[in-house]
């Protein structure tokens, strides 16, 4: 499942992990292309998209934000579970 690459995507749907409902809330709250979230911490745009998903607002959106920050930096596209131990902990640090 690991998959390296430097060719940069140019559509949201694209990225690793991210599928159209995805990439429409995104475009929702305005970021609208890869670079434009990798300007953006993934914890900010997932709290970002919290009143935009409402009951689907889940922690794996967190987890696949991260996932797709990590592609975006290395251009390795990992699973987004992999991200979840360090996404617990950033929820976690939020709430204390």
């Amino acid at each position: 499942m690991l998959r390296v690459s430097d060719k940069r995507p140019c559509r949201l749907e694209d990225l690793p992990n991210i599928g159209k409902a995805i990439a429409g809330d995104l475009r929702s709250v305005g970021i609208l292309n890869p670079e434009q979230l990798a300007e953006h911490e993934p914890l900010e745009t997932f709290q970002a998209l919290e009143p935009v998903m409402g009951h689907r607002h889940d922690p794996c959106v967190l987890y696949a934000l991260m996932a797709v920050a990590h592609y975006l930096k290395c251009g390795e596209a990992l699973p987004w579970w992999k991200f979840t131990t360090r996404g617990k902990e950033l929820l976690q640090s939020t709430r204390n």
